[in-house]
């Protein structure tokens, strides 16, 4: 915890300059107070040169080791106050383990590792130091999922009873790459990508998994990790929860449809921020929107309402909450600064790990799974 009477900004570290760091941590580090982006740690010419040209204060290393040294930051330091992981998956428990063992806070993209006993491992050394650890899960701060999550708190859809979840794309050719390689060293495929996202909503929303089952299947020619997941969670509350990831759906669902006793709610589209990052777009900049930020239109919202279908327009129009990325870096600076609670813990991300293994367990066996 550094001193919070100080307004210097905190220095950050940045592992990593593909599409997570240059289009997620990046330009959310650099648009929030009290942080500032001060090195990039990558080897690769043109990522270099990216992210000159999108951060032009911003230094360079080649390899993560050369960060660790960097421990004198805090305010009126010279040295580094944050280490972000965004690198491969593979690199996850190693790189924040070295950075936590040289006495640096870390923060790292999801997954944070294969296992729920690493992940578990890396929270207990980060507590033994006395260091903030946190994992990057930005769905939590999506339009939609604010949304979801405040009509169940109010109590508006009644009792839930069973809760949908979709993440899909349309993407009938693999990409390649170490997000869908076979290797279980590079922790690919979408039961760990875009599983860790639905699994972590899910988990949020209705509280610890008992039994899960899940099918998990290999569709495109050619690819050799899982593009075709489901996964059911029967949660200790009683709700079902049926999670959905796929980049094989050639017919896109609902985001969200959730049913309780009283109403029900279906939400249709993607939270925008991840598009308006990637077409350069800032939190906050002139021609951002500035206040707009996350905002969608009407014609977007979803629907609640009872015996009813959103397909015909049945049910009334729920104005869609602001998505608030942004939110995240400003808890991790306040954790850093004040000491209050980080935004997503490490013990949360090992209860998700929890799931995604016994996901894999189940599908492979084809059997429920017991928590």
């Amino acid at each position: 915890m550094t001193d919070s009477r100080s307004s210097a900004p905190l220095r950050v570290g940045l592992v990593g300059y593909g599409l997570a760091g240059s289009v997620f941590h990046a330009p959310l580090i650099a648009a929030t107070d009290g942080l500032v982006l001060d090195t990039v740690v990558t080897g690769n010419p043109e990522r270099r040169e990216q992210a000159r040209a999108e951060h032009p204060q911003v230094r360079f290393a080649d390899t993560p080791e050369e960060l660790w040294s960097r421990t004198d930051g805090g305010p009126g330091g010279d040295g580094l106050d944050l280490v972000v992981v965004a690198s491969p998956n593979r690199t996850h428990v190693p790189v924040a383990t070295a950075a936590l063992r040289a006495g640096l806070p870390v923060v790292v993209d999801k997954p944070l590792a294969a296992t729920a006993a690493e992940a578990r491992e890396l929270a207990a050394l980060a507590d033994s130091r006395g260091l903030l650890l946190s994992v990057f899960q930005n769905r939590r701060w999506d339009n939609d999922f604010r949304t979801v999550r405040k009509l169940v708190a109010d109590g508006t859809l009644g009792d839930v009873q069973r809760f949908e979840s979709r993440f899909e794309r349309w993407r009938p050719k693999p990409k390649g790459g170490w997000r869908e390689s076979g290797d279980p060293l590079d922790i690919g495929g979408l039961l760990y990508d875009l599983g860790s996202h639905v699994v972590d909503q899910a988990l949020v929303l209705f509280g610890p998994a008992v039994r899960v089952y899940a099918e998990s299947v290999i569709r495109r020619p050619g690819a050799e990790a899982d593009d075709d997941t489901f996964i059911a969670i029967t949660h200790a509350s009683g709700v079902h929860s049926h999670l959905y990831a796929s980049a094989t759906a050639a017919q896109l669902g609902p985001r969200f449809r959730v049913l309780g006793s009283s109403a029900g709610y279906v939400k249709y589209g993607l939270d925008p921020q991840e598009q308006a990052l990637r077409d350069g777009l800032r939190p906050g900049a002139a021609g951002a929107g500035g206040a707009d930020w996350g905002v969608e239109p009407e014609a977007l919202w979803g629907r609640l309402g009872a015996g009813e279908s959103p397909v015909t327009g049945g049910g009334e129009p729920v104005p869609t909450l602001p998505g608030d990325y942004p939110a995240y870096y400003a808890a991790v600076a306040a954790a850093l600064r004040d000491g209050t609670p980080p935004p997503v813990t490490a013990d949360e991300a090992a209860a998700a790990l929890d799931v995604l293994e016994a996901a894999r367990r189940s599908a492979a066996e084809g059997v429920a799974v017991a928590l």
